[in-house]
């Protein structure tokens, strides 16, 4: 697995993108491999508890996916349908049955490998194109969006990763 090779970000270029969202694809990737590894860590037993009242594993994991998909459609200009709108408001409770952690990984996984797509496609001159977020229509810009799109899957899913260290000792 990837523990033994230095991060993404330290591994060079990414073949097939803009050189100015090559921070944006470093950190896509280094999520993917972080969500591997609690795939095969994380019992499914421990996915949706909350340590302290802290977030579960499972929130983390599929709101990677969900707020991912979600500020990737505001940087092509388009609004949120209604099926974003209802995972939005179903992304901290399990269901019925309970995804499993892999089921989880391999949705926020495909996600991903969306938002990789999309950042292969997206030219230069896209990238200071002004954006609306929200209903608000609050201001951005589509690098803007790239960018806070990968840092915030690269920061849930390092409190994913805490989460599951706290709760498997």
């Amino acid at each position: 697995m990837a523990e033994s090779l230095p991060e993404v970000w330290l591994r060079g270029p990414v073949p097939g993108y803009e050189p100015l969202v090559m921070p944006a694809v470093h950190s896509f990737l280094q999520v993917r491999e972080e969500l591997a590894l609690l795939g095969i860590r994380v019992p499914d037993a421990l996915l949706w508890q909350r340590p302290g009242g802290a977030a579960s594993i499972g929130f983390h994991v599929r709101h990677i996916g969900g707020a991912t998909d979600r500020l990737l459609t505001y940087a092509r200009g388009a609004q949120l349908d209604a099926a974003q709108l209802t995972f939005l408001r179903a992304e901290a409770t399990p269901g019925e049955p309970a995804p499993s952690i892999a089921s989880l990984v391999e949705e926020a996984t495909r996600t991903l490998d969306l938002a990789l797509a999309q950042l292969a496609r997206t030219s230069r001159d896209e990238l200071l194109e002004a954006r609306a977020v929200g209903r608000a229509a609050l201001p951005s810009t589509t690098l803007g969006l790239l960018f806070h799109a990968a840092e915030h899957a690269q920061r849930h899913a390092g409190q994913a990763r805490t989460t599951a260290t706290i709760l498997m000792g």
